[in-house]
């Protein structure tokens, strides 16, 4: 294998990366609303000798290497969250978004390893492919880009991501490489009941919506309790419950809405269908009408095991046996987060894996998780990150 030294060349630019994190950041954009965030990601790549495509809605596509043998996918998310910033940073975002789950990390070490390829292209024995992806946070995105063809021409043979987290009890800057489904199904869900109102004084004349909607809250908890079995891992949370227009009066309508997020396909299929049979079964024993409208959502994220055992002694290789884990050795639970990621609609396509990096230990001041209003995230990793990501698509690309 050659001997370039990513980490080092990555540390020569490291202010670069760290002020392109910082102006994602302070100009956080959500969804597939970033027309500032890919003009700025565009130019950012043009600058280094990149050609730059549009993928489906202000998603981007671009290519570093001779265009001979393997493709390697590496993907980074752009979007943030529609949550007021209270993390205190001097580049906090003011307009109401932030990147309250380090996309903007994600984007700007992404970048960085595209200008280490770039230095290096003639020496890449392959193609790497850059996916800038929007709407990840709405589980969206993904899907989009393949839809719009971002595994075609050339069609990536394998593909990878990185994730950074806070608050974990890890020494910052270490690797996670995981083995298996590393992240479940996430699906959204709307209730719409609908009753008949009538004043509070005579309720026989209505069909209460809201009695209906707490019958049906609480029906469903059951799933988990009485259809389930201890290894179907799976949690279905109402997090919303609207009904009603003042304490006097039957209300007519109620919407409830939820989120499930399960490991298995076949525990995921069970309980969307029976949602909707509670609901329409509880909605008409209490004479009234409930329908239940599953919208956007993703299957569960698997790991390749081959290549993840690549990448994992790749990057022992580069950076040690001590900032490297592999989630399976770690024990416990830690093979499976609970945050549901849509680069699994790449991992249904081809081999793919997820990495995770430490980036903010709970010990140093790093205290709150990922889409808390107050979460930072320590810039020390984003050399770390950009030389991950360049170090595995070369020695991916140099091995086949």
């Amino acid at each position: 294998m050659r001997g370039i030294d990513f980490l080092k060349e990555a540390k020569e630019i490291e202010n670069e990366i760290v002020k392109n994190q910082r102006y994602l950041h302070q100009n956080a954009e959500v969804g597939f609303e970033l027309s500032e965030t890919t003009k700025f990601v565009k130019n950012k790549l043009e600058k280094i000798g990149c050609e730059v495509e549009s993928c489906g809605k202000n998603g981007l596509v671009a290519l570093i290497g001779k265009g001979e043998g393997k493709t390697f996918l590496l993907r980074a998310d752009m979007d943030a969250l529609p949550i007021e910033e209270e993390a205190e940073v001097e580049f906090a975002c003011k307009n109401g978004n932030m990147h309250a789950c380090g996309h903007d990390f994600h984007t700007a070490m992404l970048l960085g390893a595209a200008r280490l390829l770039k230095n290096h292209e003639n020496e890449i024995k392959g193609t790497v492919k850059l996916m800038l992806q929007p709407a990840e946070e709405i589980l969206s995105g993904a899907k989009n880009m393949i839809e719009n063809g971002v595994l075609e021409n050339p069609e990536p043979d394998v593909a990878l991501m990185l994730h950074v987290m806070a608050g974990l009890p890890l020494k910052t800057g270490t690797i996670i490489v995981a083995n298996g489904v590393s992240a479940p199904a996430a699906d959204y869900f709307t209730i719409n009941i609908q009753g008949k109102g009538c004043h509070g004084s005579t309720p026989q004349q209505g069909v209460d919506a809201l009695t209906i909607g707490a019958h049906i809250l609480i029906a469903l908890q059951e799933i988990n309790a009485r259809e389930l079995g201890v290894s179907d891992e799976a949690t279905l949370t109402i997090g919303k419950l609207n009904g009603g227009t003042t304490g006097n009066v039957i209300a007519d309508k109620a919407v409830l809405e939820g989120t499930l997020r399960a490991y298995d396909e076949e525990v995921r299929s069970h309980i969307k269908k029976r949602v909707c049979e509670i609901t329409q079964g509880i909605a008409s024993t209490f004479r009234g009408k409930g329908t239940a409208d599953f919208g956007n959502g993703c299957p569960p994220l698997e790991n390749d095991r081959e290549l993840s055992g690549e990448i994992e002694r790749y990057l022992t290789e580069a950076f040690g046996e001590d900032l490297v884990l592999n989630t399976e050795k770690m024990g416990g639970r830690t093979n499976k987060s609970g945050g549901s990621e849509d680069f699994s609609y790449i991992s249904q396509e081809i081999p793919s894996v997820m990495l995770a990096l430490a980036a903010g230990n709970s010990e140093e001041g790093y205290l709150y998780p990922q889409h808390h209003p107050k979460v930072r995230f320590d810039e020390s990793v984003l050399p770390i990150g950009s030389a991950v990501l360049a170090h595995s698509a070369f020695s991916w690309l140099e091995n086949h």
